[in-house]
């Protein structure tokens, strides 16, 4: 079992930068794909990154150059630095693990979620 739970969200203008950090917790977080959804308001959830167990990197096209997934298994941390923002970016984000170690972008195959963490990018 996995527990995991985000944290820095906040407010922040168009432009600026957050990083959200996610802890994790079980055995063997190094073989765990992890990444990020997002989900504003009225819409469904999307996927905004992952990283394989080898490191590999995903990115949703609309993040691609400005989010940056990274982790630290010693730690058990995932975190993403997300630049550039825009009121588009408005969303609660999740943290997320699966035990196997590939990347998808379809939510149902996520086996462990966060609670989330608010994001709101203002104009």
């Amino acid at each position: 079992q996995v527990q995991l739970v985000e944290s820095g969200g906040g407010s922040v203008q168009a432009g600026g930068s957050l990083r959200l950090s996610c802890a994790a917790s079980g055995r063997a977080f190094s073989t765990y794909a992890v990444g990020w959804f997002r989900q504003a308001p009225g819409q469904e959830r999307e996927f905004v990154a992952a990283m394989n167990s080898g490191y590999g990197t995903y990115y949703a096209d609309l993040v691609k150059g400005r989010f940056m997934i990274s982790r630290d298994n010693s730690l058990k941390t995932i975190d993403l630095q997300m630049n550039s923002l825009s009121p588009d970016d408005t969303a609660i984000y999740y943290c997320v693990a699966k035990p196997t170690g590939d990347v998808v972008i379809s939510s149902r195959m996520w086996d462990y979620w966060g609670r989330g963490t608010q994001v709101i990018v203002s104009s």
